[in-house]
């Protein structure tokens, strides 16, 4: 054998070992997840259910709570910024996507400046999302103070982690103060839509629960770095803001704690009437498929709202439609939003179930990545959301069973080539 062949055999070897450990470690679950139809015999607005997801979900219901609804950047970040100038203890923040200077360098100066003046400052960013932030900003934040941890890096010794990120979006501001949803800490989000701005929604909390997000971003810091923050600095005595009941849904996938896609498949069983659904990225299981399916024909009413030609990548939308068919034949009305990326997260039921935060109806959110959802119990609050909804929907064409089917060849061909990749987007 000719000696220059050795290398390119032990580099095959090697690049065939991490592909197939990447691919084996991804697509294969790592314990029995829900598969068999779930019946839930209360609808979302008795006790039972309250008591009952509460059981099942690992957290209960925490009642007297506020929360202000954010919308597009401009909103987002003027609130974020407010409160962390504010900020008199502590700001822990966690977040997948951080880079860009319109974002990025005075998320940067804010943090820092709460550093310097005394305030305790955590920031765990996921490594992958983070990988266009820039040196410079990283180094404000530390040379003031602010403890900056890029999590998980990929590395060819742990592929059982390569794919895992935390996609989550938490910030809490002296353990009173916590925003969450779909926003990163990137410019995508800085600018309007009509200059290539991500449509999306935010959530300013306030109230008892706010502790059960502070938790939330406890479990990561703790896994990335090995410090339990404790103390009042963190977790203060909170007194009721408001009326709403909230429960804090997070999700460890790599630890098999599938509860995202848990309390979804939950709160679709309890539908009798309505479900709304947006989301950045739709590539479910056949098992949630069949739940929104068999929802449909015993006539609840489904609305789902995903991005139209402006999504961010261009292959999931491909992947995706091929996936519609049995909810379109269901009666499933889907529609594209049309002005923009959409970014949006949100699941409402029967007008009184919500739930929002960093999750898509995705392998990624329900198998691979951490999340954290809030949900939230008001018909009031339902009411809201469903205005925003209802307005985007405006903005969003319907997608019919006829478009399906007239597809080219090309994006049938296309579509079927990457929801073979369906498991790792």
């Amino acid at each position: 054998m000719n000696i220059w062949f050795i290398p390119l055999i032990v580099a095959a070897l090697f690049a065939a070992y991490l592909i197939g450990g990447i691919l084996y470690f991804n697509a294969t679950p790592k314990d029995k997840r829900i598969t068999e139809p779930i019946i839930s015999q209360y609808k979302a607005e008795e006790i039972g259910f309250r008591q009952e997801s509460g059981l099942l979900l690992g957290r209960n219901w925490v009642d007297g709570n506020h929360v202000e609804i954010l919308e597009n950047g401009d909103e987002i970040f003027s609130s974020k910024f407010d409160a962390i100038r504010k900020a008199e203890k502590s700001i822990t923040k966690e977040t997948y996507n951080y880079w860009g200077e319109s974002i990025g360098t005075p998320l940067a100066e804010e943090l820092a400046a709460a550093a310097k003046r005394g305030v305790k400052v955590h920031f765990l960013m996921d490594f992958v999302g983070s990988r266009k932030a820039d040196t410079e900003q990283l180094r404000i934040m530390e040379d003031a103070g602010v403890e900056v941890v890029r999590w998980r890096q990929p590395s060819w010794f742990q592929l059982s982690r390569f794919n895992h990120r935390t996609h989550r979006k938490i910030l809490v501001v002296d353990g009173k103060t916590a925003f969450t949803e779909g926003a990163n800490a990137a410019d995508d989000w800085y600018f309007d839509e009509e200059n290539g701005g991500f449509r999306d929604y935010h959530y300013k909390i306030r109230g008892p629960v706010v502790n059960d997000i502070q938790q939330g971003f406890s479990e990561n810091w703790v896994a990335a770095t090995g410090q339990l923050l404790t103390g009042a600095d963190y977790y203060p005595v909170l007194q009721e803001q408001g009326e709403l009941a909230i429960q804090v849904t997070s999700s460890h996938p790599r630890e098999g704690q599938k509860k995202i896609r848990k309390m979804f498949l939950y709160a679709i069983s309890s539908a009798r009437e309505s479900i709304r659904i947006t989301t950045a990225y739709f590539f479910p299981d056949h098992a949630f498929l069949d739940a929104l399916a068999e929802a449909a024909k015993i006539g609840v009413h489904i609305e789902l709202i995903v991005p139209g030609e402006n999504i961010d990548q261009a292959y999931f939308r491909l992947a995706s439609k091929n996936r519609w068919e049995q909810l379109l034949h269901a009666g499933v009305e889907i529609y594209e939003y049309q002005p923009a990326m959409y970014h949006a997260k949100l699941l409402i039921v029967d007008d009184k179930f919500v739930s929002v935060g960093s999750a898509n109806v995705d392998n990624r959110s329900f198998r691979i990545n951490d999340e954290l959802n809030v949900n939230v119990l008001s018909r009031e609050f339902a009411n809201e959301r469903i205005e925003h909804f209802n307005r985007d929907l405006q903005h969003s064409k319907k997608y019919t069973i006829e478009k399906l089917e007239n597809r080219s060849a090309w994006e049938k061909f296309a579509g079927f080539v990457t929801q073979i990749l369906g498991p790792h987007l």
